[in-house]
């Protein structure tokens, strides 16, 4: 997502390193990785001028827009970062946020629409395309407004003052005159989105905001006496949201403030059919206004909530009943809830308090009792356990909330079953269960992996985390892993977004083998071992669903649950898949089973049209990330702890940890 300490600090987040390019180039997929700099109110104002801020003041004069309006929209839109030609998760482009949305962002991006026949109508919006609109009021060419800061600058001010024209016919020298154009400058077609987007931008004229960027200082002085015209709104003809009521629990401070209609769309779910079953927890990479900002912003990314890390605050800003692109995979945006916390991930144990702990559990208990969503981590799973829509898609998935949000003490906020660390023979299934505060491990942080500018090396980190190091043998020496979709026959990293190599707390296994204090089990296609000394990091697991090759043959592996072809009704465009390439369920492994087999299906915004198709896929935890399978394709298995599949265990720090409730697939069907 994007601009602003807001939007350019989110997209940090949203485009992360795809990890095999990461350590070469820290090529980005879908863009290049941007950093987000602190930014400093109340500051003494700097003195001399810069060359960036000569350009805002060239700019401001050449089209009669005030000075101290232009250098806040950009302040809101970018913190004034000119960011080299690169653009954001949602295609904007330099210190002035000019969009410019290909089809191919769309599918790379939140929407994670690869596959899908809409891509081109999503692109298409002309609230993602302002780069053309600032090329013909000013007639510079589209690749110069997207790569030269002074051009961008001066296409921003050419936007405002077209949009103040058309507005109140005349270029005002009273900034609080500007209300609506700048209101307008937000591209939101609702009224509450560009209400709070004007409403900041004028803060920050009346406050002022000094910041150094990559290009120099840049300054604007405060001006307590403007009063912006907040009667013009109506000019616009905006209409507001359809729910400002919020979908939150008593017990948690909550507003409602709109996403942009372009990060998401409208739907009924469940009543339509298409069923909530997953909660996604994320961060922002940002500051929380800064993150809200993003949110309201055309082209990229929304999530349903946002949690302030001071106290638990929370803003919804879509509705439960629609789809938010938050996941990068439409078919998880399909089924699931998106809840953003701000924070860092480079950074998380310091960003995650107990207050948006303790909110953000009230919110999800909320959720689930509503939606009937089991408590337990295949249903509340991290941004990091999304599956990739698609082969080329999958390196570049996001990485949070990272190793530092601590699952175990957010799932007992929950209030989900403990038990004693352990672990069964071979063929019984584990919860990787280690004690967070207990369970240092060590990471390599990267100034691209630290979008606070707080990082200016790469640095080995020793941090409470909550996964455990998986190696290809029983062996501390041992090369750990490497994803085939990272590293392919190359070992991994411990590089704090190699999520390849790694396995989280509440994620489930079927065990593969014992060595001492070491435990395997089948991830990712492959045989893989982890340090478990006397079953410490881990808690058996029972009545769990899994899964194995149906036949001798490998079983294809998916990312999205489309119908095939032939099932959409005449005159509705199908989605597309494939298997993703690199992975796939070789016969004598055995993978758990996060929840029921669920059909296949699809949905038509325009229409409302939602298609389901006859075949069945179970969603199980493959690796790091779940995956799918075709329900046709396995065998699959109930397994339960019994007298004679006694786990191991000792005395563990912490004494317990949890593990899934036992009646999770209550009801489900087995075969063999």
């Amino acid at each position: 997502m994007t601009t602003s300490n807001a939007r350019r600090g989110h997209a940090s987040k949203r485009r992360r390193p795809a990890l095999l390019a990461a350590f070469a180039a820290l090529a980005v997929a879908g863009g290049a990785a941007v950093q987000v700099p602190a930014l400093a109110t109340g500051e003494a104002a700097p003195t001399g001028t810069t060359t960036l801020q000569r350009e805002y003041t060239a700019a401001a004069d050449a089209y009669h827009v005030p000075r101290q309006v232009l250098l806040a929209v950009a302040y809101q839109e970018s913190a004034w970062d000119t960011h080299a030609g690169q653009h954001s998760t949602d295609g904007g482009y330099g210190p002035m946020h000019l969009t410019d949305v290909t089809p191919a962002m769309m599918a790379a991006g939140d929407a994670g629409a690869a596959g899908r026949a809409e891509l081109a109508k999503l692109a298409a919006d002309p609230a993602l395309h302002t780069v053309q609109a600032a090329a013909k009021l000013t007639g510079l060419s589209a690749k110069r407004l997207r790569t030269d800061p002074s051009a961008n600058i001066r296409g921003g001010a050419a936007l405002l003052a077209s949009y103040q024209k058309a507005g109140t016919g005349s270029l005002s020298t009273d900034p609080g005159n500007w209300y609506a154009a700048v209101a307008r400058y937000s591209q939101s077609t609702r009224r509450q989105g560009a209400e709070a987007f004007a409403d900041r931008v004028f803060a920050t004229v009346k406050k002022g905001a000094h910041r150094t960027t990559a290009d120099g200082r840049v300054s604007l002085a405060a001006d307590s006496n403007v009063r912006p015209a907040t009667g013009q709104l109506a000019s616009l003809h905006l209409k507001s949201a359809a729910n400002t009521e919020t979908e939150c629990p008593t017990t948690v401070a909550c507003t409602f403030v709109p996403a942009a209609a372009s990060n998401g769309q409208v739907s009924n779910r469940p009543a339509n059919g298409i069923r909530i079953d997953t909660i996604v927890i994320h961060d922002t990479e940002s500051s929380y206004d800064a993150a809200i900002t993003t949110f309201e912003q055309a082209g990229g990314a929304a999530a349903h909530y946002v949690m302030r890390s001071s106290d638990g605050a929370v803003t919804q800003m879509v509705p439960t009943k629609d789809l938010a692109f938050h996941a990068g995979n439409y078919s998880t945006n399909m089924h699931s809830i998106g809840i953003e916390h701000e924070g860092y991930a480079a950074h998380g144990a310091t960003w995650y308090t107990e207050a948006q702990y303790e909110a953000t559990a009230e919110l999800v208990k909320y959720l689930a009792a509503r939606f009937d969503i089991p408590l337990d981590r295949q249903h509340i799973i991290g941004h990091d356990n999304v599956a990739g829509p698609k082969s080329s898609l999958v390196s570049g998935m996001h990485w949070d909330p990272g190793p530092s949000w601590d699952w175990n003490h957010f799932m007992s906020l929950l209030g989900v079953h403990t038990g004693p660390h352990g672990v069964g023979p071979v063929g019984s299934v584990v919860t990787i269960a280690p004690r967070f505060d207990d369970n240092v491990q060590t990471v390599q942080i990267c100034p691209s992996d630290d979008p606070t500018g707080a990082t200016t090396a790469c640095t080995d980190t020793p941090q409470p985390s909550n996964f455990v190091y998986l190696r290809t043998e029983p062996s501390d020496t041992a090369p750990l892993f490497g994803d085939q979709a990272i590293h392919p026959g190359a070992a991994g990293t411990d590089r704090i977004n190699d999520w390849g190599s790694t396995a989280a707390e509440g994620q489930q296994f079927v065990v593969a083998g014992q060595d001492g204090d070491w435990t395997a089990i089948w991830y990712s296609g492959a045989k893989v071992w982890f340090y478990n000394p006397d079953g410490c990091n881990t808690a058996p697991a029972q009545g769990v669903k899994v899964i194995t090759a149906a036949g001798t043959s490998p079983v294809a592996v998916y990312g999205s649950s489309y119908p095939d072809a032939a099932e959409y009704p005449s005159g509705l465009s199908p989605s597309t898949q494939a298997p993703l390439s690199m992975y796939s369920v070789p016969a004598g492994q055995a993978y758990v089973a996060t929840r029921a087999p669920s059909l296949t299906d699809d949905f038509f915004p325009s229409s409302g049209r939602v298609v389901t198709g006859a075949k069945a896929m179970y969603t199980i935890q493959y690796n790091h990330r779940v995956a799918l399978v075709y329900a046709s394709d396995v065998t699959s298995t109930d397994v339960w702890r019994s007298a004679d599949r006694t786990p191991t265990g000792g005395w563990c720090p912490g004494g317990h940890a949890f593990w899934a409730p036992p009646n999770q697939f209550e009801g489900m069907s087995s075969t063999s």
